[in-house]
């Protein structure tokens, strides 16, 4: 390859040769049939009971969770929520296949992935309550975790920021000589981001160990991936930096967990980036401010029902007798009343103290951001009421 930037060894035409999108066909890892039966030809992935099962619970927590909040910013309990249903398959089945070492950087639809690393029921609810508890201070949208001791970096608002950041962290993990690489999740509109593009070229200029995992969903939250973009998905431009790439059936968890498996093991051996496409779907609105019914139909959301990754997996997991009925609605019930007491008592606990606002930016506060603070407290003792002393919106003296 370098040699070829150098013109050395390319091949010489006499006319016009012109290059097609569709010259290069990069075909799509599928394991599991949407029935959940895997293909009689299919490259099976080493993954025992105890992983399949701890990806199993997590994919459901994660339904639970998002259920549950989603409700909750409906009665006005938090300000924003993302769900990752039908996005489950990717988020959990490539983490599972990480290392703990391994660094997270996530967008803001990777809940699966923390939850399977760890991150407890009582951390979501304090983080998307911004009460005191809450490692941000409150300073953060509900949804932008983040956990050192887990290896997860904390999620940044603007769209790819992690992209860039990705590749400089795993620059720093060769050059420390850790066994470990970085692995950066991100959405297809993501993908329409200037730093996507910095990000990987950096990456492969550099030969950074990074994981870079596209969320193709097919939304860049109303528009439609054929008004994003021509070519063949976001795995034809990895080709196009010079990256290993890898296409996969994101709502497939045998695959995904194949395919980071063996994406992990080159970044780590060979020093290099890989690109994973995760060809999936968005079954719930982007966000809750969002209304996906303004942009496609019932019946493409229900093609894609058809291809839920929970069903999906446990299918198979029935096939090879792993699952116990009675224990799993214990399980589920059991999720549901955990996550439903955590968020009561969240939302109980006292919000952070106001002068968190601006401690830890500045050694000292300048003078304006201390003028400001002043004049919000004078307005909130003006109007207490309309401030309540914890996370909820019902005021607790």
């Amino acid at each position: 390859m370098k040699d070829r930037n150098h013109l050395f060894d390319v091949g010489i035409s006499h006319t016009v040769n012109i290059i097609d999108k569709g010259t290069v066909d990069i075909p799509m890892l599928q394991i599991l049939q949407p029935d959940g039966s895997a293909h009689s030809d299919a490259q099976m992935p080493d993954m025992s009971q105890e992983t399949a099962h701890k990806i199993f619970q997590t994919m459901h927590y994660i339904r639970v969770l998002d259920e549950r909040m989603v409700g909750a910013q409906r009665q006005g309990r938090i300000s924003f929520y993302l769900a990752c249903s039908g996005e489950e398959a990717s988020t959990v089945g490539s983490a599972a296949a990480l290392s703990e070492h391994d660094m997270i950087m996530s967008q803001y639809r990777e809940q699966g992935a923390l939850a399977y690393r760890g991150y407890r029921t009582e951390q979501f609810m304090n983080q998307m309550f911004s009460n005191k508890l809450d490692p941000n201070k409150g300073r953060q949208m509900p949804i932008h975790y983040g956990d050192k001791a887990l290896n997860f970096m904390t999620i940044s608002s603007p769209l790819a920021t992690q992209i860039p950041q990705a590749a400089g962290y795993a620059y720093g993990q060769k050059m420390a000589g850790n066994q470990a690489i970085t692995i950066c999740y991100f959405g297809e509109g993501a993908a329409s981001e200037g730093d996507f593009h910095a990000g990987l070229n950096m990456a492969a200029v550099l030969s950074c160990p990074v994981i870079f995992f596209c969320r193709n969903n097919g939304y860049a939250i109303s528009t439609p991936s054929s008004e994003q973009f021509c070519g063949d998905g976001i795995a034809a431009r990895g080709l196009g930096y010079g990256i290993k790439t890898i296409r996969v059936d994101g709502n497939d968890v045998l695959a995904v967990y194949l395919a980071t498996q063996k994406a992990r093991e080159i970044a780590l051996t060979e020093n290099c980036p890989v690109l994973i496409e995760a060809m999936t779907y968005r079954l719930a609105a982007h966000s809750t401010s969002d209304d996906p019914t303004g942009y496609r139909s019932k019946e493409e959301e229900q093609k894609w029902r058809e291809k839920d990754p929970v069903q999906r997996f446990e299918n198979w997991m029935k096939s090879k007798g792993w699952i116990n009925e009675e224990q799993h609605k214990q399980f589920i019930e059991q999720t549901r009343q955990e996550v439903l007491a955590a968020m009561k008592k969240a939302e109980q606990v006292d919000i952070c103290e106001i002068d968190d606002l601006v401690n830890d930016v500045y050694d000292m506060p300048p003078w304006h951001l201390q003028e400001q603070l002043s004049q919000l407290k004078k307005h909130i003792r003006l109007y207490p009421d309309a401030y309540p002393k914890t996370a909820g919106r019902i005021r607790h003296d």
